[in-house]
């Protein structure tokens, strides 16, 4: 049945896009938007532009564009800023990362050089294979959270944005668990005056835009907005959040594939899976406690999505390994293998092999540009702005953060059903479940 729909604000004005990290990711996602503006590429990759949605029944065929079917903000409303402790602007970033054609970036020269980053947020405590100069100083944690509300505010003046979103798109910080000093508002906010050594940057930067009334998406496997503190800090002001970690490369793949043997009751032995990479986020990770937080996100994939608990028979005691080894000549092209160890009828064993020679910011870039644009769209929806946590995003993530004590859901196709049915519920349109039985009444 069709549902009522909900109260949206429409997209006026300007939207500031603020990224703490402003390496190869979010040079790729803003020249990327610069280029698609300037009808010099498509957004491919990108549901928000290039996706329909089904509307009604399949014989009604109704398929608008997603970016015709809600109200999201135009391309042309854009407004980049950033962090980075680099202090070379985004066009030198660019350069420098080797993702995108350099006469690509040559065309676009005047608008990356253009976007400065601004003094970061660094703690090298958490991540240890980098170091820069372009970097914050204060006595206390609670002073540096204070120094990124300024900068937020001045950049909205000074870009004359009447909205902003912040995605993270810096590195993997070191792993840490939930302690009590994340469990509330009141303790992290007492935590940030004496500087507990478990508040890290990624938090601090989440704490500044939520207590700016701004939505915060987290693109890394971080301890981030997935701790009480925040997630209390999201929806006291209305400001929504979603994370974490992009899923590019591997793990779309297992998210993709998992789902398919799942499907057909084809059991798995065991799931081997290797990385080489040479960016930055590969020198991070090659950091033991980095590497550790990449981790914890990519192993836990195929445990959700395969419930081992319900089908022991296909799934018990499946062994699952992964590694990533940090490889500088292969810069930003991430190569992927997968070996996979599967069994089926009366127990026969089988393999698959894959070997996924991919690119990074390239798979991430749509992915930024997604989350800005519908992040946007829950703050200015009355149904979802005070939820703080928006589970219908985890589409784009590797781990999806959730309410308390609710398993996360992994499937990519029940992600993309939760995605497009929410947007449904939102216009008043009848969600679509695929039972199909009015077609033959």
């Amino acid at each position: 049945m069709p549902t009522t729909a909900s109260e949206i604000a429409p997209s006026h004005g300007r939207l500031g896009v603020l990224i703490p990290g402003m390496g190869a990711v979010s040079t790729t996602f803003m020249a990327g938007v610069e280029a698609v503006r300037r009808k010099l590429a498509r957004p491919i990759g990108s549901l928000t532009q290039m996706g329909a949605i089904r509307l009604g029944k399949r014989t009604d065929n109704r398929n608008p564009a997603i970016r015709d079917f809600v109200p999201l903000a135009s391309l042309d409303d854009l407004v980049f800023g950033g962090w980075d402790i680099y202090e070379e602007d985004c066009y030198q970033a660019a350069t420098r990362a080797e993702v995108l054609d350099q006469r690509l970036l040559d065309q676009l020269r005047d608008f990356l050089a253009a976007i400065k980053p601004m003094p970061a947020v660094f703690d090298r405590n958490f991540v240890k294979r980098l170091d820069g100069p372009n970097v914050k100083k204060a006595p206390t944690k609670r002073d540096l959270a204070e120094m990124l509300r300024a900068d937020i505010r001045e950049f909205k003046a000074s870009a004359r944005a009447d909205r902003l979103v912040m995605i993270w798109c810096g590195s993997t910080e070191a792993f840490r668990r939930p302690g009590e000093v994340h469990a509330s508002l009141a303790a992290f906010e007492r935590g940030l005056k004496e500087n507990h050594p478990d508040i890290a940057p990624s938090m601090i930067y989440a704490y500044a835009a939520l207590s700016e009334g701004v939505p915060y998406a987290n693109g890394a496997p971080n301890l981030t907005t997935d701790i009480g503190a925040l997630n209390e800090l999201s929806r006291r002001n209305s400001a929504p959040i979603c994370g974490k970690d992009f899923k590019t490369g591997q793990t779309l793949m297992k998210t993709i594939l998992a789902p398919g043997l799942k499907a057909r009751m084809i059991g798995l032995s065991g799931w081997f899976s290797t990385n080489i990479l040479g960016n930055r986020d590969g020198e991070v990770l090659d950091d033991p406690e980095s590497f550790k937080t990449k981790e914890e996100s990519k192993l836990s994939v195929l445990e959700h999505i395969l419930q081992p608990e319900v089908y022991p028979d296909l799934y018990r005691n499946f062994y699952h390994k992964v590694r990533i080894n940090y490889y500088p000549p292969r810069g930003d092209n991430k190569e992927g293998w997968d070996n996979i160890d599967i069994f089926g009828w009366l127990g026969y064993p089988m393999q698959i092999k894959i070997d996924f020679l991919c690119r990074d910011s390239i798979l991430a870039a749509p992915i930024v540009l997604d989350l800005v644009l519908f992040l946007d769209l829950a703050q200015r929806t009355e149904a979802l702005r005070g939820l703080g946590i928006q589970e219908w995003l985890s589409f784009y993530f590797k781990s999806p953060i959730t309410a308390p004590g609710l398993y996360p859901e992994h499937d990519l196709f029940i992600q993309l059903m939760k995605l497009k049915n929410t947007l449904r519920h939102l216009r008043g349109e009848e969600l679509i479940t695929h039972l199909g039985l009015e077609y033959y009444d």
